[in-house]
Parts: structure tokens; sequence; C-alpha cells
């Protein structure tokens, strides 16, 4: 099941997309007004349907303004099919495009397609709740302030937030864990994260939860 997002001003076209893609078993959250899409609800979604043509904020403008909050996949639906148009709204951040009248299998296809490409293992970035992971520079940020991490400390991060809900022994991650000195035991460990703590509470977040006489594990919902 995924979290899905679509704005669209036509009532009945939101009635229908919403009673498809549920009947696929996913969550579907419809809105009216693109100004509706805050901050929240983007990190939450893990796929956004827009309407190009709405009243108010069109759906390329929302969709260059969201696209700081989330990477998901953006869908746009619009009755606009030229080159120029399709050109406009990828270049605002937007991953696909389907014209008006559509075809609600092709629709549900598309939808499976990018959920299925969001659920690879990332090799790039990731995100969980509020936090940015650059795989590739080792950064974690939050709305663009990088946290100052030591190595170690980006490293048991990155380690408990690819996998929400998992329980870590501090063994395990001082096996999983690489970039520090493994003689000097699961002490380590737990200084590691008492100042990892310590740096996401800056950011009034604490995903980093104790399992009393086991471990830690990651809370995506305080990240």
């Amino acid at each position: 099941m995924a979290r899905i997002i679509v704005a669209d001003d036509s009532e009945d076209i939101c009635k229908l997309l919403k009673r498809t893609l549920e009947k696929d078993g996913h969550s579907v959250t419809v809105m009216y007004d693109t100004l509706a899409l805050d901050e929240g609800l983007c990190r939450q979604a893990e796929l956004i349907i827009l309407d190009v043509m709405m009243p108010g904020e069109d759906g390329v403008a929302a969709c260059a303004r969201i696209r700081s909050y989330t990477d998901c996949p953006i869908l746009f639906l619009t009755a606009k099919g030229e080159d120029a148009d399709v050109l406009y709204g990828l270049g605002a951040g937007g991953d696909d495009y389907l014209t008006k009248p559509f075809s609600l299998p092709q629709l549900r296809a598309r939808v499976e397609a990018h959920l299925r490409r969001q659920q690879r293992v990332p090799v790039y970035r990731f995100v969980s709740g509020t936090l940015h992971f650059d795989l590739q520079a080792k950064q974690v940020s939050v709305k663009e302030q990088e946290l100052p991490l030591t190595k170690s400390e980006y490293q048991l991060c990155e380690t408990l937030a690819r996998h929400p809900g998992l329980v870590y022994t501090r063994q395990q991650l001082l096996e999983e864990v690489c970039g520090y000195d493994r003689d000097s035991g699961e002490a380590a460990v737990t200084e590691h994260i008492k100042n990892l703590r310590a740096k996401l509470a800056v950011c009034d977040l604490a995903p980093i939860e104790t399992v009393w006489g086991i471990g830690y594990r990651w809370n995506v919902e305080k990240a």
C-alpha cells in the first residue's frame, strides 16, 4: 500500500481516481486546490498526481514549489499535450505526464511502475521523514540544512533510517556500521547514538528509539 495524493479541481476525477487506486490497496488523499499541498502532506506522500490546469496555483507551479519537500514521483494529468507543455512540466520536477482523457488501466500501470522504482534500494538519495540522505556525499540534511555528523554518526543514522522499525542490537550496529574501530566495543555505539540524538534534537527530531535490553530502532514518524 502506498500513500497517494490526488490534486484536481474536478470532483468527478478525484472520486474516480480515489475509488480506482483504493481498489489497488492504496491510501488516497484528494484535494481540489494545490495550495493545500503543504510540507507535512508532501513528506508523507509516496506518489502525487497533479492536474496542470488548476485555479490559482497551477499544477506545474505547485510541482516546482513542493519539490524541496519530497523526492516522490509526481505524475501530471492535463488536457494540454503539446511537446512544449510536456517539457515545461517535466522541467519543473515532474516525473510523468498523462493527457486527458486518459485510460484508467494506463494510469494504474504508470502508478505501479513509479512505485516499484521507489521501492528499489536507493543509490543516490532517500528521504526519511524530514531528513534527506545524500548517499554519495554521505550527508544528512533537514530543510536544506546539513547536519554536522561525523563519519560514524552518519553511518549509524543511515543504517537505522534505511530499515525503519527494525530493531538493531549494539553488536549488530558494531558489525554493520563501518568507519570506526570495532575494537572499541559496543560502548562506542552507545556513545555515537548519544551524540547523534543530541544533533537530531537540535532540529526537534527524535527518531532513534531505545528498545530496552535489545538495542535501537528508527521511528520515521519522529524524523
